[in-house]
C-alpha cells in the first residue's frame, strides 16, 4: 500500500502574533470602577462601542468586569452610548449633484382630509364641488340664505329658472 502523503502546515499559521498584554494587568488594576471614565474610554472605540478582547488584550474575566462598568457608567450618564463621527467629504462639490436642478415632483393625489382651498387647487373638479369651492352660491353668502328661506321651510320658487 503506498503511504498518504502527509500534509505540510501552512508556515503564515505558525507565525503568531505576540499576545497583547492587557491595561489591566500592566497598570495592576484589580477592580474596574464604572465611575473612572478614563479608564473605560480606553477599552472603547471613537465610536462608543466596547473593544473586542482580541484588541484589549483582555482576559475573559477582565472582559466582563469592563463590559459591565462601561454599561453602567452608560446608564449612569457618564459615557455615551454611541458618538457621531462626522467626516468631511472631498473631491466633491456640492453644486454639481443631478438632482439640485431639478423641481421637486408634485404629489398625485392631495393629502387625505385637506381643506377646500387644497381641493379646489387639484384637477379635480368634482372634488372642488363637494368642498364648497365651486360655481354656485355658497352656503353661508347672503343670496344662497335669502333663497333657502328659514331653516326648516322648504326652498323658494324663487331660485329656480
Amino acid at each position: 500500500m503506498p503511504k498518504a502523503k502527509r500534509r505540510v502546515k501552512n508556515r503564515d499559521n505558525n507565525r503568531r502574533a505576540k499576545k497583547k498584554v492587557s491595561v489591566l494587568t500592566s497598570e495592576r488594576i484589580e477592580y474596574v470602577d464604572w465611575k473612572d471614565v478614563s479608564l473605560l474610554r480606553r477599552f472603547m472605540s471613537e465610536r462608543a462601542k466596547i473593544r473586542s478582547r482580541r484588541v484589549t488584550g483582555n482576559s475573559a474575566q477582565q472582559q466582563k468586569l469592563v463590559a459591565d462598568a462601561i454599561k453602567v457608567a452608560r446608564e449612569m450618564a457618564l459615557v455615551a452610548y454611541a458618538n457621531r463621527v462626522t467626516t468631511q467629504r472631498q473631491g466633491k462639490d456640492r453644486s454639481s449633484r443631478l438632482w439640485a436642478d431639478t423641481p421637486m415632483p408634485r404629489p398625485a393625489m392631495p393629502p387625505p382630509g385637506g381643506t377646500a382651498d387644497q381641493a379646489a387647487a387639484g384637477d379635480d373638479p368634482e372634488a372642488a364641488v363637494d368642498a364648497g369651492a365651486g360655481p354656485g352660491p355658497r352656503p353661508d353668502s347672503v343670496e344662497a340664505s335669502s333663497a333657502a328661506g328659514a331653516p326648516g321651510e322648504p326652498p323658494s320658487e324663487a331660485g329656480r329658472p
